[in-house]
């Protein structure tokens, strides 16, 4: 048996002062990371056993690609209000007001728009038309026109402006400066932050001042990050952002680094610094403690307990982890749920919370 009575002491200690924000709704964009935050809204759920807008019956998505209708939610014809909504939808407003409560916190996530297609294009290369007519991620980006179809949207909605298609705008729309910023300025008003996928950890340690959490509550380890030794050529080009932009693939103007300028007005460099070392060792401490090999990622072949093997697509490598033998029954079930994938951790919760409704399937678990 491991001892783990070190690492369990601090495990929920860190709360931040003021009463924890529960009502939170999480747009939850596509190739952002936004796994990993999920996992940290589904665990903090689970802890402290509050309801979470999940998918009607055998579904896995909250209707996506089509707009968010409240009817997608499993039970919100008897339930009023939720606490949580995070699964992938896309975002219509005046739905959403019929599930979550008037002082829900409104946040999402994005990232740079050239590293989120590529993900997408290996993640989705198996699924979007676009893409399967494109030989190679470096075709596409070298002319993007070949490949798209508008016509094509709900199947091709991973090729063109896939975030901005999440927050409900229209892909295909004029990409006008004006408009745009007419559209982000509907973003800011309506979610209280933006993470940045390429800050993930300092992103994490502002979300924590906004809701009031612990530490431990957003710590996290990678959930559906891909092996990178599958990655193509070509999206790291300087010229490849360009490109898209005059495709009309890509927006004309991004959002600005919203966390990072907030974090450094209000707690100054050496003081953000700090709070970002805290979570990245309290990180290190919970590998230490629950995953084997030194936390090292494994793909799906390594990966022993088939219950944490995550879902594969296209042509990605999505990679899991191991954890330690010997954990007591305590420390066994607070490291399952840092390591459980998406699907599994939607299924675990949609039992807990629906036990009279049939289980989930999760098809790929049996292979």
């Amino acid at each position: 048996m491991v001892s783990t009575l070190g690492g369990l002491q601090s495990l929920f200690g860190g709360q931040a002062k003021g009463p924890p924000v529960t009502n939170i709704m999480f747009l939850k964009t596509h190739k952002t990371a936004s796994s990993t935050v999920l996992n940290i809204l589904y665990r903090f759920a689970e802890t402290h056993n509050l309801s979470v807008a999940l998918p009607a019956g055998l579904h896995v998505h909250l209707g996506y690609p089509r707009l968010f209708l409240a009817r997608y939610v499993e039970g919100v014809e008897l339930q009023q209000h939720f606490n949580i909504m995070c699964n992938h939808l896309r975002f219509n407003l005046p739905e959403v007001q019929k599930v979550m409560p008037n002082n829900t916190f409104y946040f999402s996530i994005l990232r740079n728009p050239v590293f989120q297609l590529e993900s997408s294009f290996i993640y989705y290369k198996t699924y979007t038309p676009a893409f399967l007519r494109a030989p190679s991620l470096d075709a596409f980006l070298a002319s993007p026109r070949t490949f798209y179809n508008d016509s094509r949207l709900l199947k091709n909605v991973y090729a063109k402006n896939n975030m901005w298609f999440d927050f409900g705008f229209d892909p295909n729309a004029p990409r006008e400066e004006g408009y745009v910023r007419a559209r982000i300025a509907e973003v800011e008003r309506r979610f209280q932050l933006v993470l940045i996928a390429e800050h993930l950890d300092e992103s994490l340690v502002l979300l924590r001042r906004r809701l009031r959490w612990a530490l431990d509550d957003v710590v996290a380890f990678r959930i559906n990050a891909r092996s990178a030794l599958r990655d193509p050529p070509g999206a790291r080009d300087p010229g490849a952002r360009a490109e898209l932009v005059r495709a009309g693939l890509a927006p004309v103007r991004a959002f600005q680094p919203q966390p990072l300028g907030q974090l450094r007005a209000e707690l100054g460099p050496r003081r953000l610094r700090g709070e970002v070392e805290r979570l990245r060792a309290r990180r290190r401490e919970l590998a230490t403690l629950c995953l084997q090999d030194g936390g090292e990622p494994k793909n799906r072949t390594q990966i022993r307990d088939l219950r944490l093997r995550p879902y594969q697509s296209g042509r990605a490598d999505i990679l899991g982890y191991n954890l330690r033998p010997g954990l007591d029954n305590q420390t066994l079930r607070v490291c399952q749920r840092l390591v459980m994938p998406e699907l599994q951790y939607m299924a675990h919760l949609y039992a807990l919370q629906f036990p009279e409704k049939p289980r989930k399937n999760i098809p790929f678990l049996g292979e």
